[in-house]
């Protein structure tokens, strides 16, 4: 065979392969819409079967974050967002249409997400419930909404909280927001929202520390898992997570003796 031949039929079977591979990594993503049974992860996290989404414009408060209410109160707002989001999908199935990844949260993909039968997406009611944030980037029809349970202090905005995105990255001093804040009693309040022994959530028991040496590995802080050295070690935790996953979603590596050796 002449060398142009050669390189001719190196060239054919490279361009095949490419493109075999290129259709192999398109289907290994998350479907662009996935409609079955929700399961909710948290206030701004929903999985369908094997995927789980994060609500497209949703910041909704963490699982472990405390907020306070109108009569300065901690309360488990957390919890609260999660349970409202469960509730306003019931026993329904859920649509969920992929609008990109989540660059902040691992794995996870962006999604507008609507409960069988509704016409508003559970992006758009979880917000003017009040038991959300609008967080960029959106797609979601979610701006309106976030101005209203704000004006109407709605949800977690009838109280005093930080973002759920200074929680997560442990901003002792970003902005408080709500209508119960109260400039005379900022560090009453800070150290309320940010507690120095933080509740662990039912069934959360991995705890997480912020870790300036977890940066190496672009990440934010290091997880610890029940039966490694380091577990009992972990007093305080920055955060409890319930799943590796969830861990992993919020920018957390395994702690090094967590893990089997090779």
């Amino acid at each position: 065979m002449s060398f142009e031949n050669s390189f001719s039929a190196a060239r054919a079977f490279a361009l095949v392969f490419f493109l075999a591979l290129s259709g192999f990594l398109g289907t290994s993503g998350p479907a662009s819409a996935l409609t079955a049974a929700a399961t909710v992860r948290d206030g701004n996290a929903i999985q369908l079967g094997d995927v789980t989404y994060r609500l497209d414009g949703v910041d909704a408060p963490e699982l472990d974050q405390v907020c306070i209410d109108d009569h300065a109160d901690p309360w488990t707002c957390g919890i609260e967002a999660r349970d409202q989001l469960a509730k306003l999908i019931g026993k329904r199935s859920v649509r969920c249409d992929d609008v990109g990844p989540e660059k902040s949260f691992g794995k996870r993909h962006r999604a507008i997400c609507t409960a069988e039968g509704d016409k508003t997406s559970l992006n758009e009611q979880l917000v003017k419930l009040g038991f959300a944030i609008a967080r960029e980037p959106i797609k979601a029809n979610v701006k309106s909404a976030a101005a209203d349970a704000k004006s109407a202090s709605a949800g977690i905005w009838k109280g005093c909280f930080v973002a759920p995105q200074e929680f997560r990255a442990g901003k002792k001093d970003g902005a408080l927001l709500g209508a119960a804040c109260r400039a005379d009693r900022d560090k009453e309040i800070r150290t309320a929202l940010f507690p120095e022994d933080l509740n662990m959530p039912p069934g959360c028991s991995i705890k997480g520390k912020l870790a300036v040496r977890a940066r190496v590995t672009g990440n934010i802080g290091i997880y610890h898992l029940r039966g490694c050295p380091s577990y009992p070690a972990t007093t305080k935790p920055d955060r409890w997570f319930c799943s590796e996953d969830d861990a992993q979603a919020a920018g957390f590596r395994k702690a090094y003796n967590c893990r089997r050796p090779k």
